[in-house]
């Protein structure tokens, strides 16, 4: 089954949140896992961010990304899909920030890409059931912090992977090394704009910057 992988990464998601739901922390102690966890998730990025091959390429389209993710006001619009989300099932504290949070490391990156291309062309699921495996032990930490938002960030996953795997014989012409190292650098530095505002240093709209990786795609393939 073509879906196989993205409903195995799904359900390692949603069996991460609902563990993360069971760990009720003194505030303090979720601080400190947060602060942790945005360590990592900038350790993740800076990694990501070294595949480029050509620099100017993620600089170029971080800057035609999140100039047209601003011009849309994206990050604002995401932000009011993660409070309809909460204002409908009442959730309370940082639902938006987890659900924003969840979605963005969770979908930016080279494994989801090639793990769902692999399902679709070839019905090789192992990069993504790795995937869950990663995927789901940061959502027990994701949710013990960020609250149940964490869960909902399976809905853009399903989509986008699913999307991926069901289309993968069209995508994988223009999925070359190149490309992919591209998307994943770029990718890379958004994560590492996540890490940064968990951690308090910044306050980046990660969000507006996510057409970015659709750039660097677009400017790697063109430019080969």
């Amino acid at each position: 089954m073509v879906l196989t992988g993205v409903i195995v990464n799904v359900a390692a998601v949603l069996a991460g949140s609902m563990l993360g739901c069971l760990v009720k922390l003194p505030e303090r102690i979720k601080e400190t896992i947060m602060h942790g966890l945005g360590l990592a998730v900038c350790l993740i990025g800076i990694s990501m961010g070294l595949d480029t091959g050509n620099i100017i390429i993620p600089v170029a389209a971080l800057v035609v990304g999140g100039g047209l993710g601003a011009l849309i006001c994206l990050e604002n619009r995401l932000e009011n899909v993660g409070a309809r989300m909460a204002r409908l099932v009442k959730a309370k504290g940082r639902f938006t920030e987890g659900f924003l949070t969840a979605t963005l490391v969770y979908c930016v990156g080279a494994m989801a890409v090639i793990g769902s291309l692999n399902s679709g062309l070839t019905g090789d699921h192992g990069v993504l059931f790795t995937k869950a495996i990663l995927d789901g032990t940061t959502a027990v930490f994701f949710t013990a912090s960020l609250g149940i938002g964490v869960a909902f960030s399976v809905i853009p996953l399903f989509i986008y992977q699913g999307g991926i795997a069901l289309c993968a014989g069209l995508v994988a012409p223009f999925m070359s090394e190149g490309v992919l190292a591209e998307l994943s650098a770029t990718g890379g530095l958004l994560i590492l704009g996540i890490g940064l505002n968990m951690l308090g240093a910044a306050k980046i709209k990660v969000g507006n910057l996510l057409p970015a990786v659709i750039a660097a795609a677009l400017i790697a393939y063109f430019a080969a």
